[in-house]
């Protein structure tokens, strides 16, 4: 599914956030700031935007993105060619999941928009742990559900009905857009969320919403 729609996939980002999710891949990026962040994994990459932008912003040693999308990491690589980061961000194809580095690689992980597809949500935090330099910080961003009834009801009638709409209109595979919605909803999001993170291992955990909590960055530690 995400290799059908890898070609537009950023094109549709910003057009079905008018922008904004930009603004949202700062923020999270921005917690890092103060941080010794030498080596930096990016999970669930997909066209390395995040790394791309955490390149530009945080000026670490290495970026690592994986994903489990062969077209996706193609559309990244050309983006990273193209300006020129060939030396600071290499891309694996690789399942959050299972992740082929030693425990202890990296001094911070970030995850944008990719957890609540992972398909063991706890199995995937768990490896994100086990990579992890004593120390390090982890950064989620993810969609979650407004709580303020206007919004709320706003949020889902675009998410159920405009977003597929749109993206036929423009050719995209309806069905991924469709998923965006149910994965959305499905996911645990704030303390819910924070909750698990706590049980995987992770101190020192925030949630912070964003856009009257259509978002929100996570944050915890390794020990």
């Amino acid at each position: 599914m995400f290799n059908e729609i890898a070609s537009r996939y950023d094109f549709m980002n910003r057009f079905l956030s008018a922008g904004i999710d930009v603004t949202w891949r700062k923020k999270a990026i921005n917690q890092f700031k103060g941080q010794t962040i030498n080596s930096l994994l990016d999970v669930a990459t997909g066209t390395a935007d995040m790394a791309i932008m955490a390149a530009r912003m945080l000026h670490p040693d290495k970026i690592t993105g994986i994903d489990i999308s062969d077209k996706m990491l193609e559309v990244g690589r050309k983006k990273i060619e193209n300006q020129h980061l060939n030396s600071k961000i290499e891309l694996f194809s690789g399942d959050a999941e299972t992740i082929n580095f030693p425990d202890g690689t990296f001094d911070g992980v970030m995850v944008a928009f990719g957890v609540r597809n992972f398909e063991n949500l706890e199995k995937g935090l768990k490896e994100i742990f086990r990579v992890m330099k004593p120390g390090g910080l982890f950064v989620v961003l993810e969609f979650s559900k407004p709580r303020i009834p206007g919004i709320r009801n706003l949020y889902n009638l675009y998410m159920r009905y405009i977003c597929p709409f749109l993206a036929r209109l423009f050719r995209q595979n309806t069905r991924a857009y469709q998923y965006l919605n149910e994965s959305a909803q499905a996911f645990p999001d704030r303390q819910l969320f924070v909750d698990i993170l706590n049980n995987t291992g992770f101190s020192d955990t925030k949630c912070k919403q964003l856009s009257l909590g259509i978002c929100c960055i996570y944050t915890g530690r390794k020990r």
